[in-house]
């Protein structure tokens, strides 16, 4: 099979990596066909991998160590994982957000493809510890101002120390949001499980979403279903703390039974709920 030369090896890793945290192990015939490149460039990715003791190889694949299960990929690495899931789950959370309201959006990919269709809605106020969502307010900002074509939302911007997914944390991050007294947060996870509630696996992370959290007077979790069953070091909400849980419709049903259960109102984009 021809190599995709567009794809670097880090990023390939990247990918590989994310899938051995997300489901505990990876088989090399599956990454071979799901990212279009030879076998023997897999057990080099794989070789890689396990030099870094973030994988251990087994017969036909690998599984992961407990620094893989720790392991927090890069905004860039996870952008592009499950985009048709994140944009259908943007499309279904913007709906819940009225005009003129103040809303907080969280770090991660899935909250930032939602903050991508909050820009037009008018009056807002986004308040935010994720980098790449105050690009995008910015970037608003500066367009709205150059053709007169409305106004942007308003940004406010926490402060604090960055984590690899680009999510500013940490004590001066903390002090800010607890000062605030927000309308709606839109909520993201790295991973989601009956028991454990919401989790991250970046400690201080988790300590930054409880601060989001106890600012809002309502939640809307976005998570696409690959989360569901992915347990982090530290967990940071439970389920039922939760107004809305925001998912694709790959969510299986015993998944979907629980949060049903759970949260206030479960929504699947693209389905009537």
């Amino acid at each position: 099979m021809a190599e995709q030369a567009a794809q670097l090896a880090h990023q390939r890793r990247a990918l590989i990596l994310d899938a051995v945290r997300r489901d505990g192990s990876v088989r090399v015939t599956d990454l071979v066909a799901q990212l279009g490149v030879s076998d023997m460039t897999v057990r080099r990715d794989l070789d890689a991998l396990a030099r870094r003791g973030v994988v251990e190889k087994v017969y036909g694949g690998a599984v992961a160590t407990a620094a893989a299960r720790a392991h927090e990929p890069g905004f860039d690495a996870k952008s592009d994982l499950g985009a048709a899931a994140k944009a259908a789950i943007a499309a279904t959370a913007a709906t819940l957000v009225e005009p003129g309201s103040v809303v907080a959006v969280s770090g991660g990919t899935t909250a930032h493809a939602v903050a991508a269709r909050l820009l037009d809605i008018p009056r807002l106020t986004i308040v935010t510890n994720s980098l790449p969502v105050a690009d995008l307010v910015r970037a608003a900002a500066r367009r709205s101002g150059s053709d007169g074509a409305g106004s942007a939302p308003t940004l406010l911007l926490t402060g604090g120390s960055p984590t690899p997914s680009a999510a500013l944390v940490g004590p001066l991050a903390e002090l800010v949001i607890a000062s605030l007294h927000v309308d709606l947060l839109v909520l993201g996870a790295h991973g989601v499980a009956e028991g454990a509630g919401l989790t991250t696996p970046n400690l201080t992370e988790a300590q930054t979403n409880r601060a989001l959290v106890a600012s809002a007077r309502r939640v809307a979790v976005v998570a696409d279903h690959s989360k569901w069953g992915v347990v982090g070091l530290s967990g940071f909400a439970a389920l039922e703390q939760a107004d809305w849980f925001v998912t694709d419709p790959g969510m299986p049903a015993p998944a979907r039974a629980v949060l049903a259960e759970s949260v206030g109102a479960l929504l699947v984009a693209g389905e009537d709920n």
